[in-house]
Order: C-alpha cells, then structure tokens, then sequence
C-alpha cells in the first residue's frame, strides 16, 4: 500500500457550500430544526469537523410529513400531467450533470472517496437515473380485463386497472454512496407522483442537501421533496414510524432494516428493503486471469470495500489459488490510499471513526483466530480514518470474517477442489444473498452456477456493473424487492381495480 500526497482543498464552490451553517428543507424552504440545534460533519480523510448541519427530529419529521402530505393532496404536484412531471425529473438529471465537478468533489470531501471516482460513477450514475426514470413517467399504465362472471349470465362489464402513486414516502438512505442512493430512491418516487421525507445517514449528510438545492432550481412544487438532516436514532426512527408515511424506502445494515419493519408493523405501511452483503466471487480454474484477478481486487476494494455487494468472500479452484491470492494482494498492495480529493488517491478512509474501529475490530479478530493477512492487516497512524487493503487466508468458516458483513476492504479467500455441489453450499451459507459472481471461460459453468447461486445479482467475468436498466435487490436478509427500472415504479404505486356492469 502506498500513500498518496497531502490533501488538496475542494472547490471555491464546495468550500462556499460547507462554510455556511446548512439547514432542513421543509415545504419549499430552507428552515432551522425546530430545536434550534445542529450537529457537525467531519472530512474523514482528517477526522476535523468541515460543516455544521440542523439537527432534525421527531417535530420536524412531522413538519415535513405534512407538507409532503399537503404537496401530494392538495399543491400542484398532483395536478401535473405524467409528461410535465417527466420533464421535471429530466430536469433534475441535467442539472446533475451542468454541476457534476461540484457534485463530485463535495461527495469526495464529505464521504471520503476517490473524487476520480464520485466524477465518473456517483454523479454520472445518479443523472443518468433521474434521465431513465423520467421517460417512465408517462409509460405508468393498467390494463383491461375480460370477465366471465358465472353467476351473472348475460351482464357485461367493462373492468380495468389503474396504477396510483402510493403517497407520502419515507426515504432513508446511507452514508456509502450518499448521492447515487439519493438519485436512486427519488427518481422512481418522483416518476410515479409520489412526494418524498428523504432523511439522508448524518455522517454525509451534504450532498442530498446539494440536490435539494437543485430541486428546488429544477421548478419541483413545494413540500414534493422534503430533506430532514439527523440521526437514525430520532429522526430516522420518526420517520419510519410516522402515521403519515404510506411507505418507507430503506437502504442500510441489515440490523436497522429490521428495526424499520417493525416500526412500520403498527400501521402496516409499505416497505421496501435493500440491506447488507457477504458476497460470493468464484474463480474457476479455466477463468482468464489477466481479468479475474484485478476483477476480485476491484470487487472488494472499489469503495472502499463499503459495498453491501462487494465480493468479501473469494472462493479459489485449488489448482489456481496460490496465484490469485498473491495476484490479488500485489493489487492490494500497490493501492494508493489518501484523501479522496487528491486526483492520484484509488482508495480513501473509512467514512467515519466508528466504521474505522468496526473494520479494525474485524481484521484483530480474524487473525486472533487464526487466519493471515498476505497483505494488509494494519490501520495507519495519524490524522484519518485509513484501513490498509486487507487479503486474508487460513480462513475457516466459522469465523466472524467470514460469516458477518465487514464493509470495509477485506477480502477471505477460501480455496475450493471442485465446481460440485459444496462448493454451492459454501457460496450459500450466509444469511446473506444480494450479490455473487463467477470467473470462467465455460459459459456453460457459468449459467449453471448462476441457476444456483442465492443472490439478487449474478455477474459473470465481471464485477460491480450497475446501469438504471438492470434490477438490484436481495435474497435472504438482504432485502426485498427489486429497485431500478420497472420493478422500483411497482413499489412506489399501488393497483387499483375497477369493475363496471354495462
């Protein structure tokens, strides 16, 4: 691991946007907590506190419950035409894109990641998003019905379908990739008419903030997108449990997913969930390992390795796994960590000093029980949130490296005789099920693996591929539902039947 130069300070435009003291959008307008407090937001890459953020909860949750209630009932939202609402959601897409430079770096500077990165994924990513959903905003449609009633010989009855915007939405995104988690969840909500309480993880908060910005220049009528800065603890809790919310859209841990489902029992409101990952990536040993080997590198460690889909558990054909190992952690090794600002960093800090503890907990643990880090292994001292890259062997399955999510850049790899029926089990034993790949030449290997394989993704000779178009949900205690294209505008509406006699 190498260590890349000095921090480079953000933008006029991003130090601008930080300075000042950043509030709650409520209702159209930019408003303080009604507790008058607010919290500070810290640069990781330093651990020095960069902005302060209102401090949301139960009463302003409330506050912006009912505005977004009278906005889908009563405002203008409502009154639009699927195509005017479309050309808003475009909108919104192309001004991503006409501030993407700032975007980028304010993502970088608040999250810690590589801003190389946030330019050409995160923000390109979430415009492309709002483009995708907008062009269903008109395409949102029921369908007729022919009946044969036996007790009503003789009647006919004309009988359809509609699609209606399920309502009031809760939103709860996290704090891995704040801004594409935001496009992701406000794209189909908007598509499908619905209006929005986003409360986006308070240790990166800045960037929804950004986009609420943006709302409010795209022309979005008041209270459509309400922002609510705070804690998961209060305001995250509020919002999940408010009778006012006809559905809540979460993104995060597994844990707080289930928190979310009961707080959402009493009133039985919608849910939908996308939680956390231990995800199997199989190599074969017929695979192209000029490909598979950065491929597994890039599969834990892009990110940070703070993917709910990043392939944590590398599973090796035998006759190859000595050479991928060592292939993996040169690649490990080579990595430049430093502050996401500076142009030459490919990997950044850990989001914050909680996360830095629980990866340094889960590498202490593992080789306290016995496994061996080929590379990494250690945190960096000084200012900062760094975890080194981390390739672990001597694993066994009943380790806490294996069997729980890390989030953090540590790979297991785990070698394998034969593409048999273990080998599947191996792959399958976790709770887990959101993500999985496989290495090989045989695409015939390769498709029955994937029949196999109890993951919401399979990619095959590739990793980490994410495109509007293609479904991303979970199996297991990863979630349900699927989110993206035309799944994620079923979830945001509800069916309605309508049966008239003729």
């Amino acid at each position: 691991m190498s260590i890349a130069a000095a921090e480079i300070l953000p933008d006029k435009r991003v130090t601008s946007f930080v300075k000042e003291r950043r509030k709650l959008l409520i209702d159209g307008k930019w408003v303080d907590a009604a507790s008058g407090k607010t919290f500070p937001v810290q640069n990781p890459a330093t651990g020095e506190v960069i902005a302060h953020v209102a401090e949301g909860d139960r009463q302003d949750i409330d506050r912006a419950v009912k505005a977004a209630r009278r906005a889908f009932e009563s405002g203008a939202w409502p009154r639009l035409t699927p195509s005017e609402r479309g050309r808003l959601v475009w909108k919104l897409g192309d001004l991503i894109l006409e501030n993407l430079e700032e975007l980028a770096e304010l993502e970088s500077l608040d999250n810690g990641k590589p801003v190389t990165v946030a330019r050409a994924a995160d923000v390109p990513l979430a415009a492309d998003l709002f483009h995708y959903m907008a062009g269903w905003a008109t395409k949102i449609e029921g369908n007729t019905i022919q009946l044969s009633v036996p007790y009503a010989p003789g009647v006919k009855f004309h009988a359809y379908t509609l699609r209606e915007p399920v309502g009031v939405v809760g939103q709860i995104i996290p704090w891995n990739f704040p801004f594409l988690m935001a496009a992701w969840k406000l794209g189909p909500a908007l598509a499908t008419g619905c209006t929005v309480v986003l409360k986006p993880a308070e240790e990166t908060p800045l960037s929804a903030l950004r986009l609420g910005e943006l709302i409010l220049e795209a022309g979005f009528p008041d209270g459509v997108v309400n922002i609510v800065t705070g804690f998961g603890e209060t305001a995250g809790a509020a919002l999940a449990a408010h009778p006012g919310i006809d559905k809540v859209a979460f993104t995060g841990s597994t844990e707080v997913g289930k928190l979310i489902l009961q707080a959402a029992v009493n009133d039985l409101k919608k849910v939908s969930l996308e939680l956390g990952g231990k995800s199997p990536n199989i190599v074969l040993r017929d695979a192209n390992l000029d490909i598979a080997i950065p491929g597994a590198a890039s599969a834990i460690f892009f990110n940070h390795g703070q993917c709910c889909c990043a392939g944590s558990r590398l599973f090796v054909q035998q006759s190859i796994f000595d050479k991928v190992v060592e292939g993996v952690a040169d690649r490990a090794k080579q990595i430049k960590v430093g502050p996401g600002l500076d142009p030459d960093t490919e990997m950044g800090p850990m989001v914050s000093e909680s996360q830095f503890n629980r990866v340094c907990g889960y590498i202490e643990s593992g080789l306290s029980e016995g496994a061996k880090a080929v590379a990494g292994g250690r945190k960096r001292d000084g200012k900062g949130y760094f975890v080194e890259p981390t390739v672990l062997v001597d694993t066994t399955p009943d380790m806490k490296v294996i069997r729980e999510e890390i989030f953090g850049p540590v790979v297991t790899a785990i070698p394998f005789k034969e593409l048999d029926d273990d080998l599947v089990r191996a792959a399958n034993d976790t709770v887990y099920g959101l993500a999985s790949a496989v290495w090989t030449k045989d695409i015939s290997k390769a498709h029955s693996l994937a029949g196999k394989l109890k993951a919401g993704t399979v990619w095959i000779n590739c990793y980490n591929i994410f495109d509007a178009a293609l479904p991303f949900g979970g199996y297991k205690q990863s979630g349900f539902f699927f989110f993206n294209v035309k799944e994620s505008i079923e979830i945001y509406t509800q069916k309605k039947s309508v049966c008239a006699a003729l």
